[in-house]
């Protein structure tokens, strides 16, 4: 009984600081995204995606842009404590908020949806989830799940970093 409180109390203990350090994992591939993207999505539209760290690298900006369309939206990345977090304020005039967590390899990051603010019914349409995977250093995806009245729709963007701008 004895040994199993003490695995219990280290479990406790060193679990928060595992994911804490995690989630600075996660956060570090994240800026290893800035700089300019350009690529297409599963729906034929050309995208370009800048990345960019600010506010004393302590925040990582995305703006997105598909090509034909005009419309961008823009998403904020940060650390909150041992969380990181998303603020993804899309052109439907709402802003989803996640919370993000790393595969068990790392080479895939999670953002689930935590609240919408600025939401006009619950059936509007909002972003829900965001999966990344920084497949190699100048290759990544992005897959971007929306709902709108109950049915969700997913856009996955094939997305290719610019040579000499980083």
């Amino acid at each position: 009984m004895r040994v199993k409180l003490i695995i219990t109390l280290l479990v406790l203990v060193v679990t928060p600081s595992a994911f804490a350090q995690s989630t600075q994992k996660s956060f570090a591939i994240l800026t290893g995204l800035a700089g300019e993207w350009r690529g297409n999505d599963t729906l034929g539209h050309r995208v370009r995606i800048t990345f960019r760290v600010v506010s004393g690298g302590s925040a990582l900006l995305s703006e997105l842009v598909e090509a034909e369309q005009q419309e961008d939206m823009i998403t904020m990345f940060h650390l909150d404590g041992a969380r990181l977090l998303l603020t993804h304020y899309c052109s439907a005039g709402n802003q989803s908020r996640m919370e993000g967590t790393a595969s068990a390899d790392g080479k895939t990051i999670t953002f689930s949806l935590i609240d919408v603010t600025n939401l006009k019914a619950d059936q509007s349409g909002h972003m829900q989830r965001l999966v990344i995977r920084p497949l190699e250093r100048d290759y990544h995806t992005e897959e971007w799940t929306s709902v709108e009245n109950g049915k969700e729709t997913t856009v996955t963007f094939h997305m290719r970093r610019m040579k000499g701008r980083v």
